[in-house]
């Protein structure tokens, strides 16, 4: 009999199993609470419960880790990237950045991705799995489990498309948000998507209060489908029609995400192509100067023109803020890390053959 994902479970999913286990209500609570507010690694941590009924959840119920295979800190600032391998074998990455006003996490969605973003190394092997919620959840609890601090900021801007991972992403947020457990603010989350029209609708009623953030990268449909493949699917005039929907239904900004590529998509032209698109709207576009990866040969921008972009789009009043690199030196990028080590696994591999 398949083990029951006893982390991905909401405080009424908890209690109904423990109805069904012949056991008081209040333990649902005392459960949840070692689960997701003290982080504990395992049922035999959870000393004010009895012992029957941890070797029971232990027989019935699998209780979702992660092990932390590398840890790499990086000399030119507080970032740190972590590779953790899930229960099969599979690995994610997971960044934990440090800011003035505390520290922030980018945790992955999905063990791999299909969406075929050119500039990304996440998608180079295309998507081997979803994430559980309790997987997503795991990424931040074990950076405060090794940090000892509470994270103020989550970001589902790594490795996959979390839009593409729909039904565990929403059960993952109702997990984080539950005041039993972490108590997570939501306008702290930030949700990254390249524009799945349909499921960018659907989180907008699902009442959350986060912020969406749209992979853009350029402003028109005929280079972002050279970017983007998945943007073929997806008209340009539709995904922006979703997030100005996102925007009236749940009164959040939307961020613009936007990769500069050297002698692609940074010039004096597209970026006025993009206050065309963006004239008008309560909007804030993130300039982020490429991270290179090595399988795809594309550079951030030369000299000043990351500022000559920015100054375009200044003068017409749109909201922009340039990103500040953070991470080079760990090969911080999405999915650099997972890439990296997959390869040399491979190569060791066959090495023994």
């Amino acid at each position: 009999m398949e083990k029951i994902d006893i982390k991905s479970l909401t405080l009424i999913q908890l209690s109904e199993l423990l109805e069904s286990l012949k056991e008081p209500s209040f333990r649902a609570v005392q459960l949840f609470e070692w689960i997701h507010k003290k982080l504990a690694s395992g049922f035999e941590e959870m000393t004010n419960l009895p012992k029957t009924l941890r070797e029971n959840l232990e027989k019935c119920c699998e209780y979702t880790t992660l092990k932390t295979v590398q840890e790499l800190h990086s000399k030119n600032d507080d970032t740190c990237k972590y590779l953790f391998q899930l229960s099969d074998g599979n690995m994610i990455e997971s960044v934990r950045m440090s800011y003035h006003h505390g520290d922030s996490v980018c945790i992955s969605s999905q063990a791999g991705c299909r969406m075929g973003c050119r500039f990304c190394a996440s998608t180079l092997d295309g998507l081997t799995r979803n994430l559980t919620p309790s997987e997503m959840l795991e990424e931040i609890y074990q950076i405060e489990r090794i940090t000892q601090k509470r994270l103020n900021n989550v970001v589902i801007m790594g490795t996959g498309e979390p839009l593409d991972n729909y039904e565990n992403l929403v059960q993952f947020l109702h997990l984080l948000f539950e005041e039993r457990g972490q108590n997570f603010s939501q306008r702290s989350v930030t949700i990254s998507t390249c524009g799945l029209v349909e499921q960018i609708k659907r989180l907008a009623q699902e009442d959350f209060n986060i912020t969406l953030a749209l992979s853009l990268h350029a402003p028109t449909d005929a280079l972002r489908s050279q970017l983007m493949p998945i943007a073929s699917q997806y008209p340009l005039s539709e995904v922006i029609k979703a997030c100005d929907y996102y925007y009236e239904r749940t009164g959040r900004r939307v961020s613009y995400e936007y990769s500069l590529i050297d002698g692609v998509n940074d010039t004096p032209i597209i970026a006025k192509q993009l206050v065309q698109l963006l004239r008008g709207k309560n909007c804030h576009v993130n300039l982020i100067p490429i991270n290179p990866v090595k399988e795809r040969g594309f550079t951030p921008p030369k000299g000043n023109n990351t500022q000559r972009f920015k100054n375009i789009l200044e003068k017409n009043k749109i909201n922009v803020t340039i990103r500040r690199e953070m991470g080079t030196d760990i090969d911080a990028a999405c999915g650099q890390l997972r890439k990296r080590y997959m390869d040399q696994t491979i190569k060791k591999k066959g090495g023994e053959l």
